[in-house]
């Protein structure tokens, strides 16, 4: 097991972000800095509703990806206590979504991220804000 407390950027990339749930949905993490996180998921048929777009769900369980792994890039061990997102469009079957988390503000047991999920071809799909909560 990778030292969280020795490598926090490997951690947060290599065990945060290869979680058994990220694993099973094809979450990739693609970068990994100090406060900072981009992940992204192409959507499969089996990721869409009846009318053949993504379902919230997936999109929202990206935003929640690219959080977790940019709160644990400052050798923080987090959860998620709270995360609002709101959608303003579709993605469909084929479809690249990349989520990126940057800090609003970090405290010494919780932070505060925004993250933006685009398309690959730079469309805004959502936005997200999520409290984390730090503890040891």
């Amino acid at each position: 097991m990778i030292d969280q407390s020795k490598d926090p950027l490997r951690y947060a990339a290599e065990v945060v972000g290869r979680d058994p749930f990220a694993t099973f949905l094809g979450i990739e993490v693609e970068e990994v800095r100090d406060h900072y996180a981009r992940v992204s998921l192409m959507i499969r048929e089996e990721y869409c509703n009846a009318e053949a777009r993504s379902h919230g769900a997936v999109l929202f369980a990206l935003a929640d990806q690219a959080l977790a792994v940019a709160a644990h890039s400052r050798n923080f061990k987090s959860f998620s206590i709270e995360v609002k997102i709101n959608y303003f469009q579709a993605t469909r079957c084929g479809d690249k979504v990349i989520a990126e988390a940057v800090p609003v503000d970090v405290r010494k047991r919780i932070s505060l991220w925004n993250v933006e999920l685009r398309t690959d071809s730079g469309e805004k799909v959502a936005v997200a804000q999520g409290l984390a909560y730090h503890f040891v």
